[in-house]
């Protein structure tokens, strides 16, 4: 079962030419979210192929660099007939301005449009196999990140093992492998320890939206697969990072060094660095080792593999 991550916008608040404002599209099988949707995500859609079927988008806070791309991406989505459900999840309070924002540039769509505020810990979306679930982030009051959850996976059938306790090859597997003991024809009873192994660990894909680094992030983020980071500044803006609130790239990846994460991806991409983006991946990988840090482009895409896949 594939997680694709599409780069949409890795740039800060002010575009360049190389990078859109924050927008990450998260595809898992026949499920399409999008995190964030600063301006011109549409079109940014369109030139990397997502298309527009999202079903949820997951808003971390409401600074224009990460929500003026929803007006139009409502209105082609209405211009397009669109008539599948569109849920909108936005941090504690935000609900009424996020309202405005739409009705005003949009109007009431031909579509159902649901708008639900995500707290802390709450479950913004519970689906078969995964969760995506909000968390404090430490940028202004109402900033949240989500983290997608899988849950946990069946342990690997031991075939050969089954065969030689006497399992019969066919339906016998199946039952054994959900969990349901079996017996055989001469009476004897297999029980599924015997030839299921450990549950494995589903997939975990971290975004933190704009945010300094925070203690409730390095928990959330603890062995994540993916960690998608706040990186607007090299370290030697700190100072500025800590009055903006926003991360540098050693930070960032100090953290996902400490949360034992498999790979940070750093965004929020100043616009300062415009030709100089490799600096602050260089910066990143002095703290957390050779490529599993890196600042990707607008329009890449990563795979997100099994924990035991590799």
């Amino acid at each position: 079962m594939s997680i694709r991550v599409t780069f949409l916008g890795t740039g800060g608040a002010v575009p360049t030419t190389r990078r859109n404002t924050s927008a990450v599209f998260c595809r898992r099988e026949g499920d399409r979210l999008l995190f964030d949707c600063g301006e011109g995500t549409q079109r940014q859609m369109m030139r990397f192929g997502t298309g527009f079927a999202v079903s949820h988008v997951f808003v971390t806070h409401l600074h224009g660099d990460h929500t003026l791309g929803l007006p139009g991406l409502l209105q082609t989505m209405a211009f397009n007939d669109r008539e599948s459900p569109l849920s909108i999840h936005t941090p504690p309070g935000t609900k009424p301005e996020l309202k405005r924002l739409l009705d005003g540039a949009v109007g009431r769509p031909s579509f159902p449009l649901s708008v639900r505020e995500v707290g802390d810990g709450d479950v913004a979306l519970d689906r078969p196999g995964y969760e995506v679930r909000g968390f404090e982030t430490d940028h202004d009051t109402r900033s949240v990140g989500y983290a997608l959850i899988e849950d946990e996976r069946k342990g690997r059938f031991d075939r050969e093992r089954a065969e030689e306790l006497g399992v019969p090859v066919g339906p016998k597997f199946q039952t054994l492998h959900a969990g349901e003991a079996v017996e055989l024809s001469d009476g004897t009873v297999v029980e599924p320890e015997q030839v299921v192994g450990d549950p494995r660990p589903g997939r975990r894909i971290v975004y933190t939206g704009d945010t300094r680094p925070s203690e409730r992030t390095e928990a959330v983020a603890e062995g994540a697969d993916l960690l998608i980071h706040d990186g607007t500044f090299a370290d030697d803006n700190r100072g500025r990072a800590e009055r903006t609130a926003h991360s540098t790239a050693g930070e960032a990846a100090a953290l996902a060094e400490r949360a034992g994460v498999r790979r940070v991806a750093l965004v929020h991409v100043s616009s300062r660095y415009a030709t100089d983006a490799a600096r602050l991946e260089r910066e990143a990988r002095e703290r957390f080792g050779g490529d599993r840090a890196f600042v990707p482009d607008d329009g890449d895409a990563v795979s997100v593999p099994y924990p035991d896949a590799e």
